[in-house]
């Protein structure tokens, strides 16, 4: 469904880069839709000390940072920064592994179609979104099944081009309440779509 609102992007000198892990199986079937290539850029969920799925901070293998500063605060600096570097090394880690050596694909001046599998507080695909306009393309689209409508308001302002699925005034709080079969992406099956 995603790949039928792109359809504009088909054989074009675009680019679908996906979050992984889960975004990289939406990612496949849209470059495999509109035959585009698929690339990866990772940022890590920080999730709250009481309830780790809640993301309070995002974070790149470079350590860049976005955060909920109101929720950062409410936790403790050690411990946040423990979580910072742990996963920035998951960061890196994921990105070397799922390449498996391959070099970035280049986006400047071409259409960047940025992709996950849903969007709950947006911490992570906005910071994506971030690292990718350093690297100049054309334009930037966020493409998704579901998000909230707070954090669409949010991508409206950063992306060039929003596509979500569901009307945001549907979404249920969690991104897996929305899919009939939402299990977990594991890393081979990561570098297996990727390979592909």
């Amino acid at each position: 469904m995603l790949a039928e609102k792109l359809e504009k992007y088909r054989g074009s000198d675009a680019v679908v880069l996906a979050l992984p892990r889960g975004g990289v199986v939406v990612g496949r079937e849209i470059a495999d839709a509109l035959r585009l290539p698929l690339d990866i850029v990772v940022t890590r969920k920080i999730g709250h000390l009481d309830n780790p799925e809640y993301a309070i901070c995002a974070v790149d293998q470079m350590g860049t940072l976005l955060c909920n500063e109101a929720e950062r605060k409410l936790v403790g600096e050690k411990w946040f920064q423990e979580e910072v570097e742990k996963e920035k090394e998951e960061a890196a880690r994921r990105t070397e592994l799922y390449r498996g050596g391959r070099t970035p694909l280049t986006l400047g001046g071409k259409a960047a179609i940025i992709t996950d599998d849903g969007i709950a507080t947006g911490l992570t695909i906005r910071l994506a979104v971030q690292a990718i306009k350093k690297q100049k393309p054309e334009r930037i689209v966020v493409a998704v099944p579901v998000a909230p409508g707070e954090v669409v308001r949010e991508l409206k302002k950063e992306a060039d081009e929003l596509i979500v699925l569901l009307p945001p005034s549907e979404f249920m709080g969690a991104v897996g309440a929305h899919y009939q079969e939402f299990e977990q992406v594991d890393d081979e099956t990561v570098i297996q779509l990727l390979r592909r």
